[in-house]
């Protein structure tokens, strides 16, 4: 296989295999709605195989950080319109992430009432807020009833999605967030059918999935997991309980007929994720990790030497918004710049130049 050879995943065809991977940028406004600006620059990089969004919030109750873009009210689903548009009008694809904070956020950040998690177990650190930094609150634990209330949320979020233009929605089961808190033994410490096994603490993100899967097609899902990433205090230090845990995962959305998995591993080529690769069965995107850069190299043998189908690349894909043109002459890249990741507005946002230019 080649890097820049097409590929098709579920329901999307992709005309190469470079993925723009979800990224957080904050540009969004206070309520949570993407503007122009954000428009312009996912359509800026329209030439991508496939563009992930960064993580959007399904809810009120699951919003993250300031600056972070809902898919709730009328208003931010009109924005997400505008983004759908314009990359389309490039001629490009683009799916949003669907991600619920869960215990990783603050009532300062999401204006409601409460923080919610699988159990009543705080981060330990401190979170960015509109007035500084905060202490992680004591999250509330989810009952029952409380989960079917989430799971339908996503449900509505990935219609809302669709409805908006989207090609597809993309579940985040990684980095730390609620669905990554299900599965990690750290953050999920239940004692009911959604806790203590691997089984069991891999249940809701299968019944998330299965329930966005039926409300939208199959075909137009796909799912991001990150096993033992440690981040964010989702710990999964134990390789055999994080191999049975994702092995779950796994065997529970293989029968739905997804789109893809994509996952977050440093050593993408490694046994834990190939052979989770296979027991899918079906397409695979790799991400070589977190705060690192996935280089031309590495994306092309990832692809040539069948360890996965497609490659999910970050930062290069902030600072080139022709990474796919860049990359298949081998010409030279810009270079990202950190202290604009998360600054807001247009600098180190859509001012990055083209080879064009």
């Amino acid at each position: 296989m080649d890097l820049f050879s097409p590929v098709t995943l579920g329901d999307l065809h992709l005309p190469n295999r470079v993925i723009m991977a979800p990224l957080t940028r904050t540009r969004s406004s206070e309520t949570g709605v993407p503007g122009s600006l954000v428009a312009e620059h996912y359509a800026q990089r329209a030439s991508t195989g496939l563009i992930m969004t960064e993580g959007t919030y399904p809810s009120d109750e699951s919003r993250a950080y300031p600056g972070q873009p809902g898919i709730v009210s009328d208003e931010q689903i009109e924005g997400w319109r505008q983004v759908a548009d314009a990359v389309h009008a490039k001629g490009g694809r683009i799916v949003m992430q669907l991600m619920h904070g869960g215990r990783v956020s603050h009532t300062d950040v999401t204006g409601t009432d409460r923080i919610v998690a699988p159990s009543a177990v705080a981060i330990d650190g401190e979170i960015h807020t509109a007035t500084g930094k905060l202490a992680y609150p004591v999250p509330h634990a989810l009952s029952g009833d409380e989960l079917a209330t989430v799971r339908d949320e996503f449900v509505t979020a990935a219609r809302n999605a669709i409805s908006a233009g989207l090609d597809g929605v993309e579940i985040h089961g990684a980095n730390g967030y609620l669905l990554h808190q299900f599965l990690s033994p750290a953050a999920n410490q239940r004692d009911d059918d959604y806790g203590q096994s691997p089984d069991a603490r891999a249940r809701f993100v299968v019944e998330v999935t299965a329930a966005v899967a039926d409300a939208v097609g199959a075909g137009r899902v796909g799912i991001r997991l990150s096993p033992m990433h440690n981040i964010q205090d989702a710990f999964e230090p134990d390789l055999d309980d994080a191999t049975a845990t994702y092995e779950a995962v796994i065997d529970g959305i293989r029968p739905l007929g997804i789109a893809y998995v994509s996952i977050l591993h440093h050593e993408p080529t490694g046994d834990l994720v190939q052979n989770l690769r296979a027991r899918f069965g079906g397409p695979v995107i790799a991400n070589t990790g977190f705060g690192s850069v996935t280089t031309r190299d590495q994306a092309v043998s990832l692809v040539r030497d069948l360890h996965a189908d497609a490659v999910a690349v970050g930062r290069l894909a902030i600072a080139n918004p022709d990474l796919v043109e860049r990359w298949q002459g081998s010409h030279p890249e810009n270079e990202p710049n950190p202290a604009t990741f998360y600054t807001g507005g247009a600098v180190g946002y859509v001012d990055y130049p083209r080879l064009s230019a």
